[in-house]
């Protein structure tokens, strides 16, 4: 049991102790599993550690004659289970409230289980009934389409509200509750229990590559559609995108596609092979529609770590098969192909000269400088990107007033600068150009913080003539501190200062066909790090986790993943590294993160491993991207 759990149990509700039992496996299957005890009062557990994924806890129904305390104390629990159909819960419930109460609509998310205060009696004036304050500090939502959306925690307080209704035998009448919060009411460490995230995926907009959109799933089998873990992923996946994603991406399901009625397990034959029956008939999805429906399904079964698929056939109405895709036939389609080799990350040392880190290895080996300009120092650099085919880069001068685009693999003269910032002195105000980032189109993005011109510009293959991006959000008190833009092309992650405060948000990139060139927005910002009340950086690190470095209010600075939708995990801290400037991470997780701190230079982070001095001095790390 976790130390969560433990210190809760001491302190408990102090009214309804006996609502659930909570059993745990530290193995799996039968190995190391504790056996149910036959005897003694049933004890109430709460807040299971996030880790603990083979926790379980089962409901309990309200006992003959429960107080109205009891019973609102037992359905809080009830709702933190993995009983079917919700049933047990339902149970504390009016006969109408039992038909109305939808779980499946929404999550709301608080920091802490929900507390209950005693009931306040001139909620009910008339003396028919109880009415229960629960209350705590809200963290996020999650909607009816399982998108995680976080918010700045900020007071929650609702009422259960508790009647006497008669009982089944006509006679006799029980305290039930008739009144209630919508959805599911979840503490922060119940909702991780129960749910995890998994990307589904859709193509960008017009393009044959495809965009992760992060939505959260049970753990185990849903207790309203009874679907296991694939099978809610699948039609999760069938749904359509989150309503954020929808408008940038495409995805070839034909209108009303859904599994086939009655289909609640999904599971792979002996070749690794997922048959998905669908309610479509073929004439509406064969040839290369199928293969990119396939390969939706390939890339985003990948990321549940239950199962296996090497491959997928789509099926129609009549059960006959369409299509079969395998993984290496999926590929192609993913955002980043694997080309074999490890990535490299890259710095600037105190030359101002981009310099090289030789790949992963359990040996530190010198830097090199690159070829080229950019690698000379003939003009001193502030910060660097690096194109993700690894042979070009983008530097913007020391002093931020201009933006240099080289081969870093051949030898050449410096070219003239493709941007320069509107700042009248940049190097003095620091309203330069911000640091740069390619798209995996191959369009250089950057920064320019001029005070009253800030803008932020596109250099089309780093090369063309440059635009300006729409950004309707950014004001004359709005500066944009730095950029990442995702690999897929489809996300920003801005860090933007207003007020003197730096948040971390993501925002859509859009993209139509004007009369004369592209027209690029950036709209819908979202705050992906609402908890923390600073961050000073921040790397894509894959399909739609992020790496930054912050801190929370009152807290010590740290670095953590989170995903885009801002929900993260105690688990997602890195520990041991102080002073953090910039942090960088690569598409795969495979490979180190890279990180400058102002005590240790440069240094690294295997997999499995502590941090790791690499260079005594440096600054801005950059994987390709």
């Amino acid at each position: 049991m976790s130390a969560d759990a433990r210190s809760q149990l001491r302190a408990g509700r102090g009214r309804a102790g006996r609502a659930l039992v909570l059993a745990a496996c530290g193995g799996l299957l039968a190995t190391g599993c504790a056996t149910m005890p036959d005897s003694g009062d049933v004890q109430a557990v709460r807040g299971a550690n996030p880790g603990d994924s083979q926790v379980r806890v089962y409901a309990v129904a309200p006992r003959e004659n429960a107080d109205p305390d009891e019973i609102v104390d037992g359905f809080l629990e009830a709702m933190t289970s993995d009983d079917p159909g919700f049933a047990t819960a339902r149970k504390y419930l009016t006969r109408q409230a039992a038909k109305s109460w939808k779980p499946e609509q929404s999550i709301t998310v608080l920091a802490t289980a929900p507390d209950r205060k005693g009931a306040d009696r001139n909620a009910d004036p008339e003396n028919q009934g109880r009415a229960y304050p629960i209350s705590g500090r809200k963290i996020a939502t999650v909607d009816a389409r399982h998108a995680y959306q976080p918010s700045s925690p900020v007071e929650y307080a609702q009422a259960i509200h508790v009647v006497q209704e008669t009982a089944a035998n006509g006679k006799d009448k029980e305290w039930r509750i008739d009144g209630l919060p919508s959805g599911l009411v979840l503490g922060e460490a119940d909702f991780l229990r129960n749910y995890r995230s998994v990307n589904k995926y859709y193509f960008a907009s017009g393009e044959d590559w495809l965009v992760a959109d992060p939505v959260y799933i049970r753990q185990r089998q849903d207790p309203v559609t009874r679907m296991d873990p694939v099978t809610q992923t699948v039609k999760a996946l069938l749904e359509g995108p989150t309503h954020w994603l929808r408008p940038a991406v495409d995805s070839p399901f034909p209108s009303g596609t859904e599994l086939r009625k009655g289909v609640t397990t999904l599971t792979t034959d002996d070749q690794s092979t997922l048959k998905v029956p669908l309610n479509v008939k073929a004439d509406r999805f064969g040839g290369e529609v199928c293969r990119r429906m396939a390969a939706q399904l390939l890339v985003t079964l990948g990321d549940l770590p239950s199962v296996r698929v090497d491959q997928v056939e789509l099926q129609d109405d009549g059960g006959n098969g369409v299509c079969r895709l395998g993984k290496g036939q999926a590929a192609e389609f993913q955002a980043v192909r694997d080309s074999g080799q490890a990535e490299t990350p890259y710095f600037v040392d105190d030359h101002g000269r981009l310099m090289a880190l030789a790949p992963s290895g359990k040996d530190v080996v010198q830097p090199a400088e690159v070829p080229g300009p950019l690698g000379k120092g003939v003009v001193p650099l502030g910060s660097v990107a690096v194109a993700r085919g690894g042979t070009r880069a983008a530097g913007v001068s020391e002093d931020g007033s201009a933006l240099y685009v080289s081969s870093i693999t051949t030898e050449q003269e410096q070219l003239p600068p493709v941007l320069k910032s509107a700042a009248a002195v940049p190097a003095a105000t620091r309203d330069g150009l911000s640091q740069p980032s390619w798209d995996g189109r191959g369009d250089l993005w950057v920064a320019d913080r001029a005070k009253g011109h800030q803008r932020l510009v596109i250099v089309p293959d780093g090369t063309g003539k440059w635009f300006e991006v729409r950004t309707p959000w950014l004001t004359e008190d709005t500066r944009v501190e730095s950029l990442r833009v995702s690999a897929d092309g489809v996300r920003i992650a801005l860090l933007i200062t207003r007020d003197g405060r730096t948040t971390l948000q993501i925002g859509r990139i859009e993209r139509q066909d004007g009369a004369d060139e592209q027209v690029v927005s950036v709209v819908d910002l979202q705050p992906a790090a609402p908890r923390m009340e600073s961050v000073s950086s921040v790397s894509w690190a894959g399909p739609s986790r992020l790496v930054v470095v912050g801190r929370e209010a009152g807290g010590v600075q740290q670095i953590r993943f989170l995903q885009t939708d801002g929900s993260t995990s105690a688990s997602s801290v890195l520990s041991g590294l102080n002073g953090v400037s910039a942090v960088t991470a690569p598409y795969r997780d495979t490979e180190p993160l890279v990180a400058a701190s102002r005590n240790d230079g440069i240094v690294r982070l295997m997999p499995g491993a502590n941090w790791q001095p690499v260079v005594k001095s440096g600054t801005v790390p950059v994987y390709p991207g």
